[in-house]
């Protein structure tokens, strides 16, 4: 198949894929993406885009630098780093068995902490034999060793940078982080993929459960109206920009200290996101929704600040 109507299938594919997203939704990606972007030095992202553009043609990632376009190069380029933040999702397409069984790796969006509510108190569980329990933290600091090492070959390097973009926004999800367990989900409840907010007997493909809330409360949220993707999450990243300043996050930003994003995004989990008000089978208030936001909003922005941040280091 030449590489112009891979370009296409792709596109069309991604278009077809829009409505199942997983950790983060796309927008909450792409917005990460811009962010750090903006907070990148021109070297860093020179670097970046000339590191994506040497993948592997395997994994088809490449083709979404459009190369046949007026707009500004500088468009172009960040729009590329943007799709390059949601790829490790679009690999998740069976359509593309190869590219599927080379480069989908699921276990390394997560990395749950097993965990229990004993009285008003939480205490943490080892992680039972039938879980996995993900990988995300281990590779994180594995994809910075990749992109620093002069040895690597930049087509290794573009995969793993693609793959920081992406799991650094995943693990600011705070379900991301958790694996809570209960009578009902004794082997934990797949970072709230088990905990449904619909009544009980509803069948599956009308189900709603705590994850895809958590993932989807900013596009859910903020209307987009006939926006194209660049113009709504331009305007939503400025605004979170503005909300967030980066002045007043700097002494939160802990780069390259992974361990200590996961742990903060795993206190949210246990204290914001399962709270008092949060019941089985019932959707969410109006006042858990309104916080979910502002969680989200925050979690976002400062991925993106650590994101950027983290590659002027690791890439200038």
């Amino acid at each position: 198949m030449g590489i112009e109507v891979v370009r296409v299938v792709l596109i069309g594919s991604l278009l077809l894929c829009v409505t199942s997203m997983f950790a983060w939704d796309e927008v909450g990606h792409k917005t990460t993406a811009y962010i750090a972007w903006q907070s990148m030095s021109p070297k860093a992202r020179e670097q970046a885009i000339r590191i994506l553009l040497a993948a592997p043609e395997d994994s088809h990632l490449s083709v979404f630098f459009p190369k046949y376009d007026s707009r500004p190069l500088e468009v172009r380029q960040m729009e590329f780093f943007m799709m390059a933040s949601i790829w490790p999702d679009i690999v998740r397409d069976k359509n593309f068995p190869l590219r599927y069984q080379k480069y989908n790796k699921p276990e390394w969006h997560y990395f749950d902490k097993f965990w229990k509510f004993e009285g008003n108190s939480i205490k943490l569980l080892p992680k039972p034999d039938s879980s996995e329990g993900g990988k995300a933290l281990e590779k994180l600091f594995e994809f910075e060793r990749i992109l620093k090492d002069l040895n690597t070959a930049d087509s290794e390097k573009a995969i793993a940078l693609a793959w920081f973009l992406h799991v650094a926004g995943d693990i600011h999800q705070p379900l991301h982080n958790s694996a809570r367990v209960s009578s009902e989900t004794p082997n934990g409840d797949r970072g709230g993929n088990l905990f449904l907010l619909t009544p009980k007997n509803t069948p599956k493909e009308k189900q709603d459960n705590l994850h895809w809330f958590w993932d989807s409360i900013i596009v859910r949220s903020i209307p987009r109206g006939d926006s194209c993707d660049l113009t709504f999450i331009g305007d939503l990243a400025r605004n979170l920009m503005k909300k967030y300043p980066l002045e007043q996050l700097k002494g939160s930003l802990y780069l390259g200290k992974y361990d200590k994003w996961h742990e903060e995004a795993f206190e949210i989990a246990t204290k914001e996101v399962f709270s008092e008000t949060l019941r089985p089978y019932e959707s969410p208030s109006e006042e858990y929704r309104k916080k979910a936001l502002q969680i989200s909003e925050k979690q976002i922005t400062l991925a993106g600040y650590r994101i950027g941040l983290v590659l002027n280091e690791v890439l200038d």
